[in-house]
């Protein structure tokens, strides 16, 4: 009697740990139909930044506003934190987690497989899983598009670009800044540097003010928040820089000739959408200019010190990215120190 007592017992509580996971699936499913997902966002700097962070937070409170999710962040997230703010997020059932930039992948992929009811969205990363998708931005158009503008603004043939930490996502817009220099002036001289910070300004600026004191006059970065300080480093020297991210012709108005704008709000949004629409799907997907999701701005202030032929040059180019004509090479191998 004990032990048909035990096996019934037993089966009353399999069957209601059974229908608690179905439950618990079955909310899930509830939930993206009715578009009250849970999206957290994890960035390595301040949301803040006037750049790549900011450009994130921006994403995550458009789909707030626009999908109808529930949200929330956590800033200056370092490399050894990233598993267990992943793990935080997913373990208090946030049905999204989003991680803004390639470090996060193979975090993504740790947490990936401890949480298979959680998607995980990984911004310019490699990262795939069944629940594991990396949304990758091409980056080396407009990287490709503002070296051939420092080439033809450059008057001593001699060029610098700054990058904080070394990662395919940056290492591809450093060399697409010098293949697009190249094409213009093939026997250019281009100085590069990696500050190993995505945050420190102040190395950022040292680092440019090395290659000005060598000889460049146009400095270019992909250094998200550090790059401001490559920026005031052109600025107080009186030359040209060019922006990364976002428009940031705002924080140096007479030397910034144009940004490179990563359209991370709407990449956000795609993503999401993907997953609300139950289109999703645990791969590399890649976005560019042909699909408006990045983009080469000009600063208005100084559109008429960027002579007429330079111009058009760039322009044409840009036409030839955007129609297929032209395939910027997306070269991920490290150069630096050649």
């Amino acid at each position: 009697m004990k032990k048909l007592l035990a096996v019934v017992l037993c089966g009353v509580l399999t069957t209601g740990a059974l229908a608690g996971c179905g439950n618990k699936a079955e909310e899930k499913e509830a939930e993206v139909k009715d578009g009250t997902l849970k999206v957290a966002l994890c960035v390595t700097g301040a949301v803040n930044d006037m750049g790549w962070c900011q450009s994130a937070y921006e994403g995550l409170k458009l789909v707030e506003e626009e999908l109808g999710c529930e949200i929330a962040y956590t800033e200056n997230v370092q490399a050894a934190d990233m598993t267990s703010a992943f793990t935080e997020y997913a373990s208090n059932d946030y049905d999204v987690v989003i991680g803004h930039g390639f470090q996060f992948g193979d975090p993504a992929l740790e947490v990936g497989e401890l949480y298979p009811d959680t998607k995980f969205i990984c911004i310019e990363s490699d990262a795939s899983a069944e629940n594991v998708a990396s949304y990758v931005m091409k980056c080396e158009e407009t990287g490709y598009l503002q070296g051939m503008l420092a080439a033809g603004m450059s008057q001593t043939g001699n060029i610098g670009f700054i990058g904080p930490v070394q990662g395919a996502s940056l290492v591809k817009i450093m060399n697409g800044y010098e293949d697009g220099a190249k094409e213009v002036n093939p026997e250019i001289k281009y100085q590069t540097a990696w500050t190993g910070s995505f945050t420190d300004t102040a190395l950022a600026k040292e680092a440019a003010q090395a290659m000005i004191d060598g000889g460049a006059d146009v400095i270019g970065h992909c250094a998200n928040e550090s790059g401001t300080g490559a920026l005031n480093a052109a600025q107080d020297a009186g030359l040209f820089a060019t922006g990364d991210s976002y428009d940031q012709s705002s924080l140096a108005e007479n030397t910034v000739l144009s940004s490179a704008v990563y359209h991370v709000p709407e990449l956000i949004k795609t993503a999401v959408t993907d997953i609300q629409d139950g289109n999703f799907k645990g791969e590399v997907k890649e976005l560019g200019m042909a699909e408006g999701i990045v983009e080469l701005v000009y600063n208005k202030t100084m559109e008429d010190k960027i002579p007429a032929d330079v111009r058009e040059m760039v322009d044409a180019k840009e036409a030839e990215i955007k129609d297929g004509s032209f395939q910027v090479p997306c070269d991920t191998k490290d150069r630096a120190g050649k």
